[in-house]
Order: C-alpha cells, then sequence, then structure tokens
C-alpha cells in the first residue's frame, strides 16, 4: 500500500466507518435521514475555531468571531499581524460570550511558525481543531500591469495565497487530530477569496490573481483530503464595506454618491461583512457537511453576469 494511501486509510471520515443510522418511518415512509444535528440549535457547539485577519473594526474575521462564539464555540482564536483592536474585539467577545474561551494572538499569515503556533496551542489546550477560517488578506491600491512591481506582487501574494496555503497545510495536520471528545477526524477550512479571484476587473492584478490561487488551493486540498472528512471551500465577497474598502465608503459619503456603491450588481447595494460572516459560519458548521471544493460568491449576484450600466440594455 502506497503512502497516500495507508495515510487515507488511517484516516477516515465518521462518515466513511459508521453505517447511516435509520432515520426511522412516519407512516409507511421513511423520515428525513441527516447527517448534521439540529439547524435550530447553535451551529458549531463545542467545536475549536481559528480565524486570521480579525483585527479591523469593520472586517469580515471580527464578524466572523462573533457568529461562532454565538452559536456555541467552544474556542476562538482571533488572529491578526496588526493588533491595534484585538484586545477591544477579545474584550467584546468575553463580555457578549462569556461560556467561549477567546484567544487573540499576534500572527503573521504569511509566516510558517506562526500558523504551525496557534494550531499546535489549540491542540495543546483543546485537543482538537475544528474549524480555521483563512481570511487574512491585504490589497495595494489598484494600479495598470505596466506600473506595477514584482515586490508588490510578491508581498501580495505572500499573504493572500501563502498565507492560505500554510493554514490549510497545518490545519488540515489539526483536523486529522482525534481524542476522546473528537472520535473521528474531520473539520472545515474555508479561505477568503474575492469576487475578483473569479471575474477580471474587480481587482489588481497582484489581488486578482493571489484570490484566484485561494479558490484553486482550496479545490486542490479538497481532494488531497480524501476521505478524512476535511472540508476546503472558498468564499468569493463582492464589494463589501470592511477596512479595506472604507476609504472608497468615506470619499462616496463625503460627495454623496454612495448609493452608486454596488450599482452593477443586482441587488444595487455594496454589502457587509456580517452577510460574509453568515456564509463562512454556514461553511464551517456541519450544516455544510456535503459542500467542498466550491467557492461561494457573496457579491449580490455581479459574478452571476457581465457587468451592464442600468438602463442601458439594448
Amino acid at each position: 500500500m502506497s503512502g497516500v494511501a495507508k495515510s487515507r486509510a488511517q484516516a477516515l471520515s465518521e462518515q466513511l466507518v459508521k453505517p447511516r443510522q435509520d432515520p426511522g418511518q412516519f407512516e409507511g415512509i421513511p423520515k428525513i435521514p441527516t447527517i448534521a444535528g439540529d439547524s435550530t440549535g447553535q451551529r458549531v457547539k463545542g467545536k475549536v475555531v481559528i480565524i486570521t485577519g480579525c483585527n479591523s473594526a469593520l472586517g469580515i474575521g471580527r464578524a466572523s468571531a462573533h457568529l461562532y462564539a454565538r452559536n456555541g464555540a467552544k474556542a476562538v482564536f482571533i488572529c491578526d499581524y496588526n493588533t491595534e483592536h484585538l484586545e477591544t474585539h477579545k474584550r467584546e467577545l468575553a463580555s457578549l460570550y462569556p461560556n467561549v474561551d477567546v484567544h487573540a494572538k499576534k500572527f503573521d499569515a504569511g509566516d510558517e511558525a506562526d500558523v504551525e503556533s496557534v494550531v499546535n496551542e489549540a491542540l495543546e489546550k483543546y485537543g482538537r481543531l475544528d474549524v480555521f477560517f483563512a481570511n487574512a488578506g491585504i490589497s495595494n491600491l489598484p494600479q495598470r500591469i505596466l506600473d506595477a512591481s514584482a515586490d508588490d506582487f510578491m508581498k501580495t501574494m505572500r499573504t493572500n495565497a501563502l498565507g492560505v496555503f500554510l493554514a490549510t497545510k497545518h490545519a488540515a495536520r489539526g483536523m486529522l487530530t482525534t481524542s476522546k471528545d473528537k472520535e473521528f477526524p474531520g473539520g472545515s477550512i474555508i479561505g477568503t477569496a474575492s469576487v475578483a479571484g473569479l471575474r477580471s476587473n474587480a481587482g489588481a492584478t497582484d489581488y486578482s490573481a493571489s484570490k484566484a490561487a485561494v479558490v484553486s488551493i482550496m479545490q486542490t486540498a479538497c481532494y488531497q483530503l480524501t476521505g478524512t472528512g476535511i472540508r476546503c471551500n472558498a468564499v468569493c465577497p463582492g464589494i463589501i464595506e470592511t477596512g479595506m474598502t472604507s476609504m472608497m465608503y468615506e470619499a462616496a459619503r463625503a460627495r454623496g454618491t454612495e448609493k452608486k456603491i454596488g450599482q452593477l450588481n443586482p441587488l444595487m447595494r455594496g454589502g457587509l461583512a456580517d452577510e460574509v460572516a453568515r456564509v463562512a459560519l454556514f461553511l464551517g458548521s456541519d450544516e455544510a457537511s456535503y459542500v467542498n471544493g466550491q467557492a461561494w460568491a457573496v457579491d449580490g449576484g455581479l459574478s452571476a453576469g457581465h457587468p451592464m450600466v442600468p438602463g442601458k440594455l439594448a
């Protein structure tokens, strides 16, 4: 047996090991079979979660931390290279969700030692890792490729693409770890890509290339983790009001043109970090138990068609 085949045989998910339970019947017809638990309850109860890119007060990372904590996570690690707001976020989460362990960590997404360290800490403290949301990302101001530098390109790729690669590598290792509280391997790895990784003209070359790489890493990794119960998916936000886009929003408000933001998508508005975080919550929960290798656009419909100016159809 090859090394790859042997590793797969040693790390099979619960669904591949245990036969599916008979759900019983109602008036002669079978009840609906399920994999996930009750969808009206806490959706990530008892899970250990790592989220990167959490410093921004307006960011997807912070919004996601709140949703995971609100939905019963056992522990949430909030990580960022910038730490201006991290301790404030930690205090806020602790005040709202006192039963959740919150850990704030200074963290460089493109540094393998940092990524390995936070995964090891989760395993040492809790003996398990269930969700890794690789959300950290940077963007340079949009530039023509003629004006962009190789250094800028590689700086963006280091955080946005290498960061997700490292998160996937070490998160998978953590999610293969089992314990008395986690009998079988499994988990959810989520990478923040972008609509710019799906379609052109939504970002600069370095940013767009890095986000396309996130989609590819998630789709490739899900096959390399075949049979382990570890799911890998990307979320692809459109125009969302975050720390990264705050300058655009502030300038539009100053000009009185805020309502023009997002006008090219069918919802004709920009989005909120919470709207992306809710998709990340779903992907991290057992409710998404059959969602794997996907790039979920959260963009108001922008990537569903070709951009057009409202009222200008032939």
